[in-house]
């Protein structure tokens, strides 16, 4: 019992820091720690435009936990002044660097708003009504880690995708449940001839990555529309990517389908999705607990409702993904060799 109980109170404890990362993050305080350097209550939200006591009362939480530092614990409140460390910069205020984790705590929040709806579907098997997008949009968690890393490591480890992506005539991409747009710029970045087109159901998403792609200026060959990736677009394309978005679809040998025929002669689909055990055990790994517990709270009741969905849920191990894709008519699943702690990368060939 006394075990159960200390867990339980550090999982509150554990779960308060995010809840006060959210304001942080929100708020821009991080950023303006990190940009303007240390800063009493007064100086921080002068630079924010937020009210001094609330900002008080974050700051000595956040020094209280070990988040950011005081200068003199022992001053008067409206003295001491509040840092970030350098080293923890690029988790908690950099968004474009690879480290940032703050969008965990966006995500959290989220996925808190939809709880009282989430224990209803558990009633119904009804799924939840969508999340609004405002007031934060979706916790892009991606954006740091495809800049950094789709086109630059991921996709250039796979030798026939990133073959066919250098070559003439330039290769056409799709980039189905895009979201936000990031994969679809990272990979038109990285590939300077190709043209993308991204499709997603969200409209507000696809709005986005618009503005997104227009100010990297990429408008010319990363295009976004709003579609269901279970409906045929214009083939062929050379690449169709689904990257972290499979077990969300209701229908995902649909998906997979339709990616397949859109493919031009020798053309790939690139499915990333949660790296996770291939057989599920109890007491399991830390990522394996996350994702589960993702599963429970958001993929799996977001999936309900459909007579006809999978119900797969985040937990999408090997063999899932397989007979998904043999159901679609594939014939190779090939599980790659890229190395990533979040995702697993197959390249599915008809």
């Amino acid at each position: 019992m006394d075990a159960m109980n200390t867990r339980l109170d550090r999982s509150a404890l554990a779960a308060l820091d995010l809840y006060t990362v959210y304001i942080g993050e929100r708020l821009g305080f991080y950023r303006a720690l990190a940009a303007d350097g240390p800063a009493t209550s007064t100086e921080l939200s002068d630079r924010t435009g937020t009210n001094e006591r609330l900002v008080r009362e974050w700051l000595e939480q956040q020094a209280a936990t070990g988040l950011l530092t005081v200068d003199d614990a022992a001053g008067a409140a409206l003295e001491r002044r509040y840092a970030i460390r350098d080293e923890e910069v690029p988790a908690l205020a950099d968004a474009d660097h690879p480290s940032f984790t703050a969008h965990e705590a966006i995500e959290m929040v989220r996925n808190a708003r939809s709880l009282p709806d989430v224990v209803e579907s558990f009633r119904t098997g009804n799924a939840p009504p969508p999340l609004t997008w405002e007031p934060e949009g979706r916790a892009e968690w991606n954006r740091a880690k495809y800049l950094a890393k789709l086109g630059r490591e991921w996709l250039p480890a796979v030798e026939p995708i990133d073959r066919r992506l250098k070559a003439v005539p330039p290769a056409k991409v799709a980039d189905l449940a895009c979201g936000t747009g990031w994969s679809s710029i990272a990979m038109a970045q990285a590939y300077p001839s190709i043209v993308v087109h991204g499709r997603d159901l969200d409209a507000d998403a696809v709005a986005t990555a618009r503005d997104n792609a227009a100010a990297r200026g990429l408008g010319d060959r990363v295009t976004f529309a709003v579609a269901d990736a279970s409906h045929p677009a214009d083939p062929p394309y050379d690449l169709v990517t689904i990257l972290e978005a499979l077990h969300d679809m209701t229908r995902p040998v649909e998906v997979l389908r339709t990616a397949r025929e859109m493919l031009a002669p020798g053309g790939s689909v690139l499915v990333a999705d949660e790296r996770v055990s291939d057989a599920f055990t109890a007491d399991a790994s830390e990522r394996d607990r996350y994702v589960h517990g993702i599963s429970v709270v958001a993929c799996l009741p977001d999936a309900m409702g459909d007579p006809d969905s999978a119900m797969t849920g985040a937990v999408m191990r090997v063999d899932i993904l397989r007979h998904y894709a043999a159901d679609a008519g594939f014939g190779t699943v090939e599980t790659l060799p890229v190395t990533d702690d979040d995702l697993r990368f197959y390249r599915l060939v008809p």
